[in-house]
Parts: C-alpha cells; sequence; structure tokens
C-alpha cells in the first residue's frame, strides 16, 4: 500500500490498455495521468523544480511563473502548493476551463492570453509576457518548459524505463510531439538500448514542429507554432500529422468502448493505426503513450455544439460506423496486473548510459 507525504510522489507507472480488439492491429497504450496532476506532465513539472532547488535559483520568496496550455499548469500547481511556492501560469483562450479552475483551486493564479501574436500563434504572445513579467521582478522565475533539458530528463529517468521493463521487445513507440519532453527523453533512452526501437514521432496538422504551414489548432497538448527548442530530429525515425477531426474521431470510438481519453491520446492513437495499417505489423511489440485521460475535455472535444461550431456537423458521422467495423474477436484473457505474452519474460534491457547535462 503506498503511503505518501507529497502529491508528486505518487505516479501509477505500468497501467497499459491492449487496443488489440479495436484496432485489429497490436498495440499498448501506456497509461499516464493517474497521478495528483492528472496527466503525463507531473513528472517533468517534479524534475524541473527540484533541479531548480539543486541549483539554488529558487528560494521561499520565488515566484514561479510558466507558460503552458494546461497540464504542465495543473503540475507546477500540485508541486508548487506542496513545496509553499507561489505560481503563475501564463495560458491562452484555447485552454481547458477545467485546467485553470484546477489551477485557481491550487491557489495558482492564472493569466489568460486572449489574442494572438504576430507569427498568428497565441505561444509567441504567451512567452513574450512572461519574459515582460521576469523583467519586471527578479522573483520570478521561469523554468522554460520549452528549453530546459530537465523535461526529457525526467522521461529519460522514468517513463522510458518503465515502458522498457514491461516490454523488453519492443519494436515501435509512438509519441506525441509538443514540447517534445516526452519524445526526446524517450528517443534518448532508446537509442542507447540493447535492441533498435522505431521511434514515431505523431504531430498535430498545423504545428510547425517538424516543418510546414501553420494552420488552426483548437485542441491543446500536441503541436506547436514556433520548432521546440529541446527537439532533435536525428532521434526521430518518422512523423506522421493528424488532422484535429481524426484527432476527435480517435477519441470519441474509444470513448465508445468505455476508454475516455484526452485530445493528444486521440491524435497519437489515429496516427499509430494509420501507421501499422501501413505496416506488416504482425510480429511487431508496439507501444503508445498516452498523456492524459478525458474528463478535462468534457467540454470540448465531448460536447457536441463545440465539435459542430468548428469542425462542422458531420464531424463525427462515420465514428458509429467505423466502431463498429473495428475487429470484434475477444481480447485475450488478461488477468488483473499481467501483460498478455509478457508475464513470463524477463526483462533484458541494458542500462542507457547517463543523461547529459
Amino acid at each position: 500500500m503506498p503511503v505518501i507525504s507529497a502529491p508528486y510522489a505518487f505516479n501509477v507507472e505500468d497501467l497499459y490498455v491492449d487496443l488489440r480488439s479495436f484496432l485489429g492491429h497490436s498495440l499498448f497504450l501506456k497509461c499516464e495521468g493517474f497521478n495528483f496532476a492528472g496527466s503525463i506532465k507531473l513528472k517533468a513539472a517534479t524534475e524541473m523544480v527540484e533541479a531548480a532547488e539543486r541549483d539554488g535559483i529558487l528560494t521561499p520568496e520565488s515566484i514561479l511563473v510558466e507558460s503552458s496550455s494546461g497540464n504542465l499548469g495543473v503540475a507546477l500547481s500540485v508541486v508548487a502548493a506542496s513545496k509553499g511556492y507561489r505560481f503563475l501560469c501564463v495560458t491562452d483562450s484555447r485552454g481547458n476551463l477545467s485546467n485553470r479552475m484546477m489551477m485557481e483551486a491550487l491557489g495558482s493564479q492564472v493569466h489568460v492570453i486572449a489574442e494572438q501574436g504576430a507569427d498568428g500563434g497565441f505561444l509567441g504572445a504567451r512567452l513574450e509576457y512572461v519574459r515582460a513579467l521576469c523583467a519586471s521582478d527578479d522573483r520570478y522565475v521561469w523554468l522554460s518548459q520549452y528549453t530546459n533539458p530537465n523535461n526529457w530528463k525526467a522521461h529519460y529517468r522514468t517513463t522510458a524505463p518503465e515502458i522498457a521493463r514491461q516490454f523488453p521487445r519492443l519494436d515501435v513507440l509512438f509519441v506525441g510531439a509538443g514540447t517534445t519532453g516526452t519524445l526526446m527523453g524517450c528517443a534518448r533512452y532508446f537509442r542507447g538500448w540493447h535492441r533498435p526501437v522505431r521511434i514515431i514521432a505523431v504531430d498535430s496538422v498545423g504545428s510547425v514542429s517538424f516543418g510546414g504551414s501553420p494552420g488552426r489548432r483548437m485542441i491543446p497538448g500536441l503541436g506547436m507554432s514556433m520548432r521546440p527548442p529541446l527537439l532533435d530530429e536525428s532521434y526521430v525515425d518518422e512523423v506522421i500529422r493528424v488532422e484535429e477531426a481524426d484527432t476527435i474521431r480517435a477519441c470519441h470510438r474509444l470513448a465508445s468502448r468505455g476508454f475516455l481519453f484526452g485530445g493528444s491520446t486521440g491524435t497519437v492513437i489515429s496516427g499509430a493505426t494509420d501507421w501499422l495499417a501501413r505496416h506488416d505489423a504482425r510480429e511487431l511489440t508496439a507501444v503508445a503513450i498516452s498523456p492524459d485521460p478525458g474528463e478535462r475535455y468534457l467540454d470540448t472535444i465531448y460536447q457536441t455544439n463545440w465539435l459542430q461550431d468548428l469542425y462542422g456537423e458531420g464531424v463525427l458521422d462515420s465514428v458509429k460506423e467505423a466502431a463498429d467495423s473495428w475487429a470484434t474477436a475477444p481480447s485475450p484473457t488478461t488477468p488483473c496486473g499481467r501483460l498478455p505474452d509478457l508475464a513470463d519474460r524477463q526483462p533484458q534491457c541494458q542500462s542507457a548510459p547517463a543523461p547529459g547535462s
């Protein structure tokens, strides 16, 4: 029985959903977000704050400030409240109302940017506001999730080893690309592993993370309006871009089977489904990462009026038909806490080298 004294000390790390009966392809979904912050971002938030403490950057008088579309803001609110720091989150009008309310309930301040920047995106305007704030008062400490190496190191030290322990014969890993902290941490870890792992980055259409033209993006979590400073494409084998309408359909198809996930998960699942359908994946061990469950998206991607206003009345027309067409064969019997065909395997991973500074 876990007994903790700090909210960031607890995280479910070994929960996977076998999506074979949904997709007709073998795909294990690593479910993050079963912690007190409700998302994978708790790992990065904890790592960045504790690194700043070790470096002497944070003092009792410090005020944490960060730009976030929602999940990191909630995670930093949890960590800040637990450690006694003040925190200001700079977000924008696309952020979920539930995230803002959670941050405020945890004692944080929230500033909402309502107008896009000169580049046509909200991120630039958010960063400009943070820089001005830090210049005006030296009590503000900006962790900068977009450039902070402790963002990716958190996943090098936790997320990737967690997957390696459960899947010693991993072949393909699908990771959504936002700040690319999760992507880079996992990719760097598996680059030094005992066997090659194909790293597939999943991005949103309209994001410019991997180049291309910017476009409208209304679902927060994945995609950037600038190239992510943490990104090193030499660690990425392939990039898949997913339309937001396909993200929404994937979320609703999963919900029709009782699994409520967030928009980032829908994007990753849609991209992984497309990739697996185009490759001979029968003998592959494939894992995808789900950053958060779907409760915080009830007023957006699960709200009919919101969907129809942004994507048209027919956005969900294919959901029932597609859900019915998914493979209906029953999943292999899987006792609680065990993964099919993996329970008796011993992990074969070698210790990866420690990350550089």
